[in-house]
Protein backbone atom coordinates (compact mmCIF):
# COMPACT_ATOMS: atom_id res chain seq x y z
CA UNK A 1 0.00 0.00 0.00
CA UNK A 2 3.07 2.59 0.86
CA UNK A 3 6.03 2.38 -1.04
CA UNK A 4 8.29 4.75 0.96
CA UNK A 5 8.09 7.99 3.29
CA UNK A 6 10.27 11.15 3.09
CA UNK A 7 10.64 13.39 5.79
CA UNK A 8 11.76 15.00 9.17
CA UNK A 9 13.78 12.71 11.82
CA UNK A 10 11.49 13.78 15.03
CA UNK A 11 12.67 10.52 16.96
CA UNK A 12 14.89 7.66 16.40
CA UNK A 13 15.77 5.25 18.69
CA UNK A 14 17.05 1.22 17.86
CA UNK A 15 13.70 -0.19 17.62
CA UNK A 16 11.78 3.03 15.92
CA UNK A 17 11.34 6.39 14.88
CA UNK A 18 8.76 9.02 14.54
CA UNK A 19 9.30 10.71 10.49
CA UNK A 20 6.83 13.87 10.02
CA UNK A 21 5.83 14.61 6.75
CA UNK A 22 2.90 16.55 5.78
CA UNK A 23 1.94 17.56 9.29
CA UNK A 24 1.78 13.62 10.93
CA UNK A 25 4.12 12.01 12.74
CA UNK A 26 4.38 8.01 11.73
CA UNK A 27 6.14 5.92 14.08
CA UNK A 28 7.67 3.27 12.17
CA UNK A 29 9.73 0.21 13.66
CA UNK A 30 12.96 -0.32 12.12
CA UNK A 31 16.03 -2.53 12.08
CA UNK A 32 19.47 -1.81 14.23
CA UNK A 33 20.74 -1.51 10.80
CA UNK A 34 18.44 1.11 9.61
CA UNK A 35 18.61 2.89 12.96
CA UNK A 36 22.91 3.18 12.42
CA UNK A 37 22.11 4.66 8.79
CA UNK A 38 19.65 6.93 10.52
CA UNK A 39 21.69 8.03 13.11
CA UNK A 40 23.48 11.09 11.73
CA UNK A 41 20.66 12.06 9.25
CA UNK A 42 17.93 15.23 10.36
CA UNK A 43 15.57 13.73 6.80
CA UNK A 44 15.25 10.41 5.74
CA UNK A 45 13.79 8.29 2.91
CA UNK A 46 12.50 4.87 4.59
CA UNK A 47 10.95 2.45 2.07
CA UNK A 48 8.07 0.90 4.17
CA UNK A 49 6.00 -2.58 4.49
CA UNK A 50 2.14 -2.06 6.41
CA UNK A 51 1.58 -5.12 8.55
CA UNK A 52 -2.48 -5.23 9.36
CA UNK A 53 -3.24 -6.81 12.23
CA UNK A 54 -6.76 -7.45 14.40
CA UNK A 55 -5.75 -4.88 17.01
CA UNK A 56 -3.16 -2.66 15.18
CA UNK A 57 -1.10 -1.41 11.85
CA UNK A 58 2.10 -1.42 11.97
CA UNK A 59 4.48 -0.28 9.46
CA UNK A 60 8.15 -1.16 9.14
CA UNK A 61 10.58 0.70 7.20
CA UNK A 62 13.58 0.24 6.00
CA UNK A 63 16.88 2.05 4.30
CA UNK A 64 17.29 -0.19 1.18
CA UNK A 65 14.72 -1.92 -0.49
CA UNK A 66 16.65 -5.10 -0.53
CA UNK A 67 16.50 -4.97 3.70
CA UNK A 68 12.47 -4.82 2.62
CA UNK A 69 12.51 -6.80 0.52
CA UNK A 70 14.91 -9.90 2.75
CA UNK A 71 11.68 -8.76 5.41
CA UNK A 72 9.26 -9.65 3.13
CA UNK A 73 10.49 -12.87 1.94
CA UNK A 74 11.33 -14.12 5.80
CA UNK A 75 8.06 -12.87 6.86
CA UNK A 76 6.44 -15.41 4.01
CA UNK A 77 7.84 -17.86 5.92
CA UNK A 78 5.74 -20.28 8.38
CA UNK A 79 6.66 -19.13 11.76
CA UNK A 80 8.32 -16.03 10.98
CA UNK A 81 6.25 -12.58 12.25
CA UNK A 82 7.13 -9.49 11.37
CA UNK A 83 9.16 -8.65 14.63
CA UNK A 84 11.32 -11.84 14.17
CA UNK A 85 11.99 -11.01 11.03
CA UNK A 86 12.93 -7.25 11.97
CA UNK A 87 15.35 -8.90 14.75
CA UNK A 88 16.70 -11.15 12.42
CA UNK A 89 17.41 -8.07 10.21
CA UNK A 90 19.11 -6.21 13.36
CA UNK A 91 21.57 -9.09 13.98
CA UNK A 92 22.42 -10.43 10.60
CA UNK A 93 22.99 -7.95 7.37
CA UNK A 94 21.15 -8.43 4.49
CA UNK A 95 24.59 -10.01 2.45
CA UNK A 96 25.05 -12.20 5.33
CA UNK A 97 21.57 -13.23 5.61
CA UNK A 98 21.66 -14.16 2.05
CA UNK A 99 24.69 -15.81 2.55
CA UNK A 100 23.63 -18.19 5.33
CA UNK A 101 20.47 -19.02 3.33
CA UNK A 102 22.08 -19.99 0.12
CA UNK A 103 24.76 -22.05 1.73
CA UNK A 104 22.57 -23.78 4.16
CA UNK A 105 23.78 -22.72 7.41
CA UNK A 106 21.50 -22.81 10.21
CA UNK A 107 23.72 -21.99 13.20
CA UNK A 108 23.94 -18.46 12.16
CA UNK A 109 20.16 -17.86 12.05
CA UNK A 110 19.44 -20.12 15.43
CA UNK A 111 21.63 -17.45 16.72
CA UNK A 112 18.86 -14.94 16.38
CA UNK A 113 16.32 -14.84 19.69
CA UNK A 114 13.00 -16.70 18.69
CA UNK A 115 15.12 -18.69 15.74
CA UNK A 116 15.25 -22.32 16.32
CA UNK A 117 16.46 -25.21 14.72
CA UNK A 118 12.96 -26.07 13.15
CA UNK A 119 12.91 -22.71 11.95
CA UNK A 120 16.03 -22.10 10.92
CA UNK A 121 15.79 -24.74 8.37
CA UNK A 122 12.53 -23.93 7.13
CA UNK A 123 14.04 -20.31 6.63
CA UNK A 124 16.48 -22.14 4.20
CA UNK A 125 14.51 -24.33 2.99
CA UNK A 126 11.53 -22.04 1.71
CA UNK A 127 14.30 -18.96 0.79
CA UNK A 128 17.14 -20.62 -0.89
CA UNK A 129 15.84 -20.30 -4.22
CA UNK A 130 14.25 -17.35 -4.26
CA UNK A 131 17.30 -15.65 -2.42
CA UNK A 132 19.84 -17.30 -4.95
CA UNK A 133 18.05 -15.43 -7.56
CA UNK A 134 17.19 -12.25 -5.90
CA UNK A 135 18.68 -9.02 -7.54
CA UNK A 136 17.36 -6.13 -5.35
CA UNK A 137 20.79 -6.90 -3.17
CA UNK A 138 23.19 -5.67 -5.45
CA UNK A 139 23.22 -8.40 -8.24
CA UNK A 140 22.68 -12.39 -8.50
CA UNK A 141 24.52 -15.21 -6.34
CA UNK A 142 24.34 -16.93 -9.50
CA UNK A 143 23.89 -15.27 -13.01
CA UNK A 144 20.43 -16.78 -14.67
CA UNK A 145 22.17 -19.11 -16.92
CA UNK A 146 24.45 -20.47 -14.00
CA UNK A 147 20.77 -21.04 -12.16
CA UNK A 148 19.09 -22.99 -14.82
CA UNK A 149 21.69 -25.28 -15.49
CA UNK A 150 22.09 -25.52 -11.67
CA UNK A 151 18.32 -26.93 -11.40
CA UNK A 152 18.75 -29.22 -14.32
CA UNK A 153 22.15 -30.51 -12.24
CA UNK A 154 20.54 -30.86 -9.10
CA UNK A 155 17.12 -32.69 -10.59
CA UNK A 156 19.81 -35.14 -12.38
CA UNK A 157 21.58 -35.79 -9.33
CA UNK A 158 18.31 -36.09 -7.57
CA UNK A 159 17.29 -39.01 -9.86
CA UNK A 160 20.77 -40.61 -9.11
CA UNK A 161 19.68 -40.84 -5.86
CA UNK A 162 21.78 -38.02 -3.95
CA UNK A 163 21.14 -36.08 -0.89
CA UNK A 164 19.62 -32.75 -2.44
CA UNK A 165 21.30 -30.45 0.10
CA UNK A 166 24.58 -31.57 -0.47
CA UNK A 167 24.61 -32.08 -4.10
CA UNK A 168 23.14 -28.04 -3.92
CA UNK A 169 26.35 -27.14 -1.61
CA UNK A 170 28.77 -29.25 -4.28
CA UNK A 171 27.43 -27.26 -7.12
CA UNK A 172 27.24 -24.06 -5.78
CA UNK A 173 30.70 -24.50 -4.96
CA UNK A 174 31.34 -25.81 -8.31
CA UNK A 175 29.54 -23.04 -10.19
CA UNK A 176 31.42 -19.97 -7.89
CA UNK A 177 34.82 -21.18 -9.33
CA UNK A 178 34.09 -22.21 -12.84
CA UNK A 179 30.73 -20.10 -14.18
CA UNK A 180 31.54 -21.08 -17.95
CA UNK A 181 31.18 -25.32 -17.54
CA UNK A 182 28.25 -27.23 -19.90
CA UNK A 183 25.76 -29.39 -17.96
CA UNK A 184 27.31 -32.34 -18.97
CA UNK A 185 30.83 -30.48 -17.12
CA UNK A 186 28.81 -29.39 -13.91
CA UNK A 187 27.35 -33.14 -13.48
CA UNK A 188 30.75 -34.62 -13.84
CA UNK A 189 32.60 -32.36 -11.30
CA UNK A 190 29.75 -32.91 -8.88
CA UNK A 191 29.92 -37.01 -9.58
CA UNK A 192 33.60 -36.52 -8.91
CA UNK A 193 32.82 -34.27 -5.28
CA UNK A 194 30.70 -37.48 -4.14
Amino acid sequence: MYEYIEGTLKEKNPAGCVIETGGIGYFIHISLYTYAQLEPLARAKLYLHLVVREDAHLLFGFFTRSEREMFRMLISVSGIGANTARVMLSYLSVDDLRQHIVQGNTAPLQAVKGIGTKTAQRVIIELRDKVGKDKAGGGDLFPLQNNRMKEEALSALGTLGFNKGEADKVISRILKEESALTLEDLIKKALKQF
